[in-house]
């Protein structure tokens, strides 16, 4: 997909933090973007960040709801015709020993973590096989590295892997290129962070912008299908 002028991606949990950087830089690189999230308010100020209406569209989609990311990809492809790049981004975390884990915090992490990204593949799998286009989820190195407190978010990511490796072995047959990323620390919101000088050491969102580029550009017989990225000085932290 080296040619990506006028390319189309759509981004879920687009509204900040990772999403909105990836967004910004694929915008860069002469593409439109759709992004979404839970509060169209909140989606639209970020899409009004980003650019105008020709480059840029805001949608309200909770990727919990199959129907929700139905639509999303149906006013995707009445405004622009086209599909090339998904990016399964939307993602929350709870933390806590699992014997103080709430039922609520388990399924809110399981629906919108591994459920919505299936969700989301399960609403554009058709179009992506028209435009032979790339369908990206954002997991985590907690999808391969267990740690205390983790039970829900580590039961999500390591689904998310597992998911994402298995469908790009389905896809690929209709030259779909399928990658899941896995960031260590980045300097984003998540978790109530309120990102500062204090997470300089850390993977910044524009670093993950810069990664999906770059898989954009790989030569179409390359495929890096899962990438590990973490901070490179962790000690400085």
């Amino acid at each position: 997909m080296s040619n990506l002028e006028r390319k189309v991606a759509y981004i879920t949990g687009g509204s900040k933090g990772i999403g909105f950087s990836v967004a910004k830089t694929l915008l860069g690189a002469g593409m439109r973007v759709a992004i979404s999230g839970r509060d169209i308010a909140t989606v639209k100020a970020a899409a009004a960040q980003l650019g105008d209406s020709d480059q840029v569209l805001a949608l309200q989609s909770n990727v919990v709801n199959l129907g929700d990311e139905e639509l999303a990809v149906k006013e995707i492809l009445d405004k622009w015709g086209q599909l090339d790049v998904v990016l399964a981004n939307a993602g929350v975390g709870h933390f806590a020993p699992v014997d103080e884990l709430t039922e609520d915090q388990w399924g809110s992490m399981i629906n919108t973590n591994l459920t919505g990204v299936f969700h989301t593949l399960k609403a554009s799998v058709e179009v992506l096989k028209v435009s032979k286009g790339y369908y990206m989820t954002l997991a985590s190195l907690a999808g391969t590295n267990f740690f205390a407190n983790g039970a829900g978010y580590n039961a999500t990511k390591f689904g998310v892997v597992g998911f994402t490796q298995a469908v790009m072995l389905d896809l690929r047959k209709y030259d779909i290129k399928v990658s899941t990323i896995m960031p260590g620390s980045v300097a984003t919101h998540f978790n109530n962070n309120e990102p500062s000088e204090k997470d300089a050491w850390k993977i910044q969102p524009e670093d993950i912008g810069e990664l999906v580029l770059d898989l954009l550009k790989m030569h179409p017989r390359t495929l890096p299908s899962k990438i590990e990225v973490r901070p490179t000085r962790p000690d400085k932290k």
